[in-house]
């Protein structure tokens, strides 16, 4: 069976929590260089729909840090296919919350090579096949469900699953209306389906209503199987998010 790859550019956004950072309030080096392997990682393997490993990455000099408090993201998108190999391109942005202002930290290349010797050679970089994103997606990110973030069935814990989604909100807020936003609530939340232990998390917020002090954000979560690329729903949930001032008082949007 012949499967479509895809060579979309893979996103992994978060925000610089003071837990990630140095004794320069920035964002911790090491920290970025394995989120920057991650992204790689999916982006890969959505490319080549196969298991791969990191083989080397090239030289990283970081140009511009990030701070504590700043959104990072962290673009990945396949440059080079080979028969067994590929390079990815990581380039990371550090964004200021509340100015919107971006600057391009560094720029990484992963190389990564399948251990699957009987899969058939790599689809080149012209079958890709992009798909476009909706103008109204604030924030489209991607996370892993790796075995600590599971419960005892080996699926997404609810919990964490939640807090994903809570990050996303506060950052389609934020980057709608570049104001101080804090969650205010949570709308009812369904989960439809679970997802498994080493599928990805596609993340995906959007702002669904603007009140003059709030915003109601709907987040939705699909699950995507690394191999096959099968995706399914498996949950939606509204945030609301209010914009506050340095008292924590509502203010205007």
């Amino acid at each position: 069976m012949m499967r479509t790859c895809s060579n979309d550019v893979t996103h992994y956004v978060d925000i610089v929590f003071p837990g990630e950072t140095n004794h320069h309030d920035t964002l911790f080096g090491g920290t970025a260089l394995s989120h920057m392997d991650k992204v790689a990682f999916v982006a890969a393997t959505r490319f080549g729909r196969r298991s791969f490993v990191t083989a080397s990455c090239e030289r990283i000099d970081f140009n511009e840090a990030a701070a504590r408090g700043n959104i990072i993201d962290f673009a990945a998108k396949v440059v080079r296919a080979g028969t067994r190999s590929l390079s990815v391109e990581v380039d990371m942005f550090a964004e200021d919350l509340l100015s919107g202002e971006k600057v391009h930290c560094t720029t990484g290349a992963f190389n990564m090579v399948s251990p699957d010797k009987q899969a058939a050679a790599l689809p080149s970089l012209d079958k890709a096949v992009v798909t476009e994103s909706s103008d109204d997606i604030l924030c489209r990110c991607i996370e892993m469900v790796f075995a600590d973030q599971t419960n005892h069935y080996g699926t997404l814990f609810g919990g964490n699953a939640l807090a994903m989604m809570g990050k996303a909100a506060f950052i389609t807020a934020t980057r709608y209306a570049r104001k101080v936003f804090v969650m205010a609530g949570c709308q009812r939340t369904d989960f439809v389906a679970s997802a498994n232990e080493g599928e990805i998390i596609d993340l995906s917020g959007r702002v669904k209503y603007k009140g003059r002090t709030s915003l109601v954000c709907e987040v939705t979560i699909h699950a995507e199987d690394l191999y096959s690329g099968d995706r399914r729903l498996c949950g939606k949930s509204d945030f609301i998010m209010v914009a506050v001032d340095s008292d924590n008082r509502p203010i205007t949007i």
